[in-house]
């Protein structure tokens, strides 16, 4: 194990990295990760047979794009297999109760709203600022009535996907590697590179794939680097909610996990135009989004 050292602005990361450093054998991250992968493979396996024989062909069909809302969260909900796969790791493996994984939960909570607060007023402003549109016209996906029906359960279904990567990736990996290696060069990147490579959809990218994989690789050390600094996972799992809000319930890809969305892109995400135009607006909005998450964990 090298000597442990980090950057003085992350010395708030020692309060998850330190219950893991009695068992950070890289034998156990390895296990560890063989367990994950095989417990969401097992879950998924019965949900997906389950949903076959019950479900009409057409909806389990879209179980695997997400154009109908049912479908979509379903597949949303799914995620949570991920976090009690990696919960259940961290506890077996590393003995730790299996919350740890996500901070002190008042710290967690605490967090989390003092970010999502921020950012939320920040979407506000940005909604009410033009531009109205994104250089064409938004498609109309759902009714506004049906939109807000479903509303609970969609913010619900969000919550769940995205913390369960944020416990999988800033959480067990990101804790794991620190645990072992002290520069933040190992433990930061790569999480980070396994989460971008995760958002590699060639088929629905096309030529842009690649930029979605750099996004995500920023996103993913902009969120390590997150954590660090709070000691908890609350403002990753905030700033993490609030993009995927955005992305599934007010402007969606045409491609794929539309079923949430109030409206459509009116552009493919493998188009060369609009696409790569707002890609760059996406970016700029990471960088300020984790700026206000800084902010807010240090008033």
């Amino acid at each position: 194990m090298t000597e442990r050292f980090s950057p003085p602005a992350y010395a708030a990361h020692d309060r998850l990295v330190a219950p893991v450093r009695p068992r950070s054998e890289l034998w156990r991250l390895l296990l560890g990760v063989v367990l994950i992968t095989m417990i969401i493979f097992g879950l998924n396996t019965v949900l997906h047979s389950l949903v076959r024989a019950l479900a009409p062909a057409a909806w389990y069909a879209d179980l695997f794009s997400g154009h109908r809302p049912g479908p979509t969260l379903l597949l949303l909900a799914s995620f949570g297999f991920m976090t009690l796969a990696t919960m259940a790791t961290v506890s077996l493996l590393q003995q730790r109760p299996p919350l740890a994984v996500l901070g002190p939960l008042g710290l967690v909570v605490r967090q989390f709203w003092q970010v999502l607060r921020l950012l939320l007023i920040l979407g506000l402003a940005m909604l009410l600022l033009p531009p109205y549109d994104v250089g064409a016209p938004l498609i109309p996906n759902l009714s506004l009535g049906h939109w807000l029906l479903l509303l609970p359960l969609s913010l619900l279904a969000i919550l769940i996907q995205t913390s369960a990567e944020e416990v999988l990736f800033r959480g067990y990996l990101q804790q794991s590697l620190a645990a072992r290696f002290s520069s933040p060069l190992i433990w930061m990147v790569i999480p980070s590179a396994l989460f971008a490579l995760g958002h590699y959809t060639p088929t629905e990218a096309g030529a842009n794939a690649g930029l979605i994989v750099l996004w995500a690789a920023v996103f993913g050390l902009l969120m390590a680097d997150l954590t660090a600094r709070a000691g908890s996972l609350g403002p990753a799992i905030a700033v993490h909610f609030f993009n995927n809000i955005t992305a599934l319930l007010f402007t969606a890809s045409p491609e794929a996990l539309n079923g949430l969305a109030l409206y459509l892109l009116p552009f493919s995400m493998s188009g060369t135009d609009l696409a790569r135009g707002w890609l760059a607006v996406d970016f700029a909005m990471l960088f300020i989004s984790w700026l206000v998450a800084r902010l807010a964990i240090r008033r």
